[in-house]
């Protein structure tokens, strides 16, 4: 009878399947979800190499046409390029998880240059990240930097932006807009794949325009600056 028993479990197949299933399906699982994992970090890397882009071309066109015609650029611009960036980010939270620095580096001769001077003129942010490796790598300006026509706030002399190989500088007379973006990556699994990761891209675009550099303008009725000493999402 002992016998019958185990020759009729010996020959049963209809459980290989399944049996198969279950063991296979912890590999295929973890293979999966690393996979997920990857393409999602793919996917992030693309997404703030695009925001620095795209930033840094429309920071090199925004303006308000004059009469003379030179485009002024205005703070209520900045906050619109920095809004459209912002509303690019949403869906990674890069406001909550990083820091976007635009800065204007110029060479020109304003009225209280004995020579053409190549500065940081000024810079504008938005994001809740602080501190080395989220703010500016590449020099700061004050607060008050490009809000009029002064020498107090003329900005910070430079040698020009970006890492050792790679700094680019303004053209005399001319200016560019240099953007900076370091983000936190979100992971979708934790710590279960991979360490925290840190996403940085820099851009940056030649102004196109004949702009007025001798400030930022902020007719009336003014708009907030959004000025580097503020962290907001």
């Amino acid at each position: 009878m002992t016998h019958a028993l185990l020759h009729r479990f010996a020959a049963a197949t209809r459980g290989i399947a399944m049996l198969e299933f279950a063991l296979a399906l912890p590999v295929v699982l973890l293979l999966g979800c690393f996979g997920i994992e990857t393409a999602n970090l793919a996917i992030a890397n693309l997404r703030v190499s695009q925001i620095a882009s795209n930033l840094a071309d429309n920071g090199s066109r925004m303006g308000m046409m004059t009469s003379l015609s030179t485009v002024q650029l205005r703070e209520l611009d900045i906050n619109n390029a920095l809004q459209a960036a912002r509303l690019q980010g949403a869906a990674i939270g890069l406001g909550d998880n990083g820091r976007v620095t635009v800065s204007s580096l110029e060479n020109v001769q304003q009225s209280y240059d004995t020579a053409p001077v190549q500065r940081i003129h000024w810079q504008r942010c938005f994001g809740l990240k602080r501190g080395t490796g989220y703010d500016s790598s590449y020099g700061t300006t004050s607060t008050t930097a490009g809000t009029d026509a002064t020498k107090a706030n003329a900005g910070t002399t430079s040698t020009g932006m970006g890492d050792p190989g790679a700094v680019v500088t303004a053209a005399s007379g001319s200016a560019l807009i240099f953007v900076e973006v370091n983000y936190d990556y979100q992971r979708l699994f934790g710590g279960t794949f991979m360490g925290p990761a840190k996403l940085r891209y820099v851009a940056s675009f030649l102004v196109r325009d004949r702009r007025d550099l001798s400030q930022l303008f902020n007719p009336s009725p003014a708009a907030t600056r959004s000025t580097c000493d503020k962290y907001t999402a």
